[in-house]
């Protein structure tokens, strides 16, 4: 799709969205929620796919500490891992490197 049609299809969901009344735009929010989770649903499967049981990973603590261990455990939205000093992790694994 060009820029150009992005734009006038942009202008024109506008002007519709200003002429939509409470039940219309409860009815849009809802759908906008579920298209957002399916797209971070699909992020977190493609971050997933790059690790394995038995990976050696780390990660930065919110503390600020770098933290290294071995996942244990693939979730459905965060790795399980425990950590060299023996602790048990559920990180993101966006926040993880090989």
């Amino acid at each position: 799709m060009s820029t150009q049609n992005t734009i006038l299809d942009r202008e024109l969901f506008l002007q519709a969205l200003r002429h939509m009344g409470e039940e219309d735009l409860l009815y849009l929010n809802r759908m906008v929620i579920e298209r957002l989770n399916l797209l971070a649903q699909a992020k977190s499967t493609v971050q997933l796919a790059q690790f394995a049981e038995q990976d050696r990973v780390s990660f930065t603590a919110s503390d600020g500490s770098l933290k290294s261990g071995v996942i244990i455990r693939l979730n459905k939205k965060t790795v399980s891992l425990r950590t060299d000093d023996d602790q048990l992790w559920k990180v993101s694994p966006g926040l993880l490197r090989k």
